[in-house]
């Protein structure tokens, strides 16, 4: 096996080195027009994601974070900011969704936007998600071309797709990122341009997508523009922008929560003690009763949050620098040793403000993920592309030879996915960490969803967790809940499940107990009385 890997990656290298000569130039060429780089970078990521197609095609939701992601997205596709609350909201309650005042997710605008453009113009919310990719990546090589040569810059905008690109869970979740990076890429290339419209534009993106990072790229704003001395009328530009933006928020957040200047995420934790709160803030303690699921989210977040708590930051600090291999493949740790001598020029030392900024400020989260930096994501590749500069005013061949590493830890990976048995991939998928790719259905949630779309007319499932409930999120209803073909349902017990079969006389009534595996779908009427053998599911 080890050979062969070998025999493949240098095969790789091989075929990079021989096609370079005559590429080079032409993309050094190409690197002078924008508009093309930025249409070949924004195509590129989704071209490669769909080619992976017929082995994993869009993700199926799976986590809290997927299914309230695209509630908020089924939201703003209906054009209105929050839902009314159902009459019998206690069978829908799941993490991440309020159920009062209002029926909602907790998140914020940015994601659930490009998600409900993904679903209005392509009739999937996932296409917003690939969209998202494609701009965030042709704007990272906008905004290198302020910041470097535009040859590197290009390069730039290439590790950006491999990157965060097709193998990432940003392009493979409904969580995203690129949003996030998006707003960053604006903010970072509107600052060096003098631009406050565009400035604005990012300030307002990122504030609407993760409000507490708002703070953090808002902060960093101002140190970069008191530093560079930006003008008062660049700032009073992007502050004018950003006005509708905030305003925007505080009407999402009085739809929602029914206070201008209180976020859906403040009202979560208030009632059902998650998200977690930060580092140096006591856990908060749940109003009313939590159903099992949202009682054992509750529990695991406070375990973690008080875990953190107890270490020192510099612990906490240093345990999240492993996150780093998200940012930066093997081969460009050695791009970074080259950034150190990128130092004497200002500019770089003013790109590393942010990143220090967003470092600290997210450590006080207990819990952390890659897209909480997104914001500052074209920052790591400007520190990656300056080094392979640097290293190529020395010798270019090395700084080639690094570069293509890189490319060639893409291509070997996405290979992989597209041409390997199962059982290779996954023998070797545990030494690729950064890997996210929603292969196959572990999870049997397709074999469920094809049993319930090939059964006539309306249906409603009563999902029982086990007692022992692993964290993966199965109620996900839609916007309208009684509208919607399938709704999903927490098992109350016999007598209250019998009012919400009452409520929806005309559907087709089943229990899914997710926990067995695969998961089991069975008529309800099979339950009562005495538990008869299960119908198996689809294959």
């Amino acid at each position: 096996m080890l050979d062969s890997i070998e025999l493949a990656f240098a095969g790789i290298l091989l075929t990079l080195f021989l096609i370079w000569p005559r590429a080079g130039p032409f993309f050094k060429a190409l690197a002078k027009r924008t508009a093309w780089c930025m249409l070949l970078l924004a195509v590129l990521p989704v071209g490669l994601r769909l080619t992976l197609w017929r082995r994993a095609s869009a993700p199926i939701p799976s986590t809290a974070d997927d299914m309230s992601y695209l509630l908020l997205a089924d939201t703003l596709s209906h054009f209105r900011l929050s839902n009314p609350p159902h009459a019998f909201a206690r069978f829908f309650e799941t993490n991440f969704v309020l159920q009062t005042p209002t029926y909602s997710s907790i998140f914020p605008l940015g994601q659930g936007i490009a998600l409900a453009l993904g679903k209005i113009v392509f009739g999937h919310p996932w296409a917003g998600v690939l969209l998202s990719e494609g701009i965030f990546c042709a704007l990272c090589y906008w905004m290198l071309r302020e910041w470097i040569a535009p040859a590197w810059a290009l390069a730039g905008g290439f590790l950006a797709v491999i990157e965060f690109g097709p193998l990432s869970y940003w392009m493979n979740s409904y969580w995203g990122g690129a949003v996030s990076g998006i707003a960053g890429c604006l903010v970072f290339g509107a600052l060096p341009r003098r631009n406050g419209w565009l400035l604005g534009l990012g300030l307002g993106l990122q504030l609407i997508t993760r409000p507490y990072e708002f703070l953090l790229l808002l902060f960093s704003v101002v140190l970069i523009a008191g530093w560079s001395r930006l003008k008062p009328a660049t700032a009073a530009s992007a502050a004018a922008i950003l006005v509708p933006f905030l305003a925007l928020t505080a009407a999402h957040n009085r739809a929602v929560t029914g206070s201008w200047t209180m976020l859906p995420y403040q009202l979560s934790r208030d009632r059902y003690g998650v998200p977690a709160t930060f580092t140096f803030q006591p856990n908060p303690t749940p109003q009313g009763d939590l159903s099992q699921e949202q009682r054992d989210d509750y529990e695991a977040q406070s375990l973690i949050h008080d875990r953190e708590a107890r270490l020192p930051f510099i612990r906490r600090f240093a345990g999240r620098l492993r996150y780093a291999r998200f940012f930066f493949l093997p081969a460009l740790y050695l791009a970074l040793a080259g950034f150190v001598f990128t130092l004497g020029d200002p500019r770089m030392r003013l790109a590393l403000i942010p990143i220090a900024i967003f470092a600290i400020g997210t450590t006080f989260y207990p819990y952390f993920y890659p897209h909480y930096l997104a914001a500052v994501a074209c920052l790591f590749l400007l520190m990656i592309v300056a080094g392979l500069e640097w290293i190529g005013r020395w010798s270019a061949p090395a700084a080639l030879l690094v570069f293509l590493l890189a490319v060639g830890h893409f291509a070997f990976w996405s290979g992989l996915h597209l041409a390997a048995s199962d059982e290779t991939l996954a023998a070797m998928l545990p030494y690729e960490t950064s890997d996210y790719v929603n292969r196959g259905d572990p999870e049997g949630r397709a074999a469920v969803r094809k049993r319930l779309a090939d059964s006539p007319g309306k249906q409603l499932v009563f999902v029982r967790f086990a007692p022992s409930h692993p964290l993966r999120e199965w109620i996900g209803n839609e916007a309208n809940i009684d509208q919607s073909r399938v709704v999903w349902a927490l098992d109350l017990g016999r007598q209250e499940n019998e009012k919400l079969r009452r409520y929806y006389p005309d559907r087709t009534v089943w229990l899914l107990e997710p926990d067995d595996r695969p998961p089991r779908l069975q008529p309800y009427a099979q339950t009562l009385g005495i538990h008869l053998e299960s119908v198996p599911s689809a294959p």
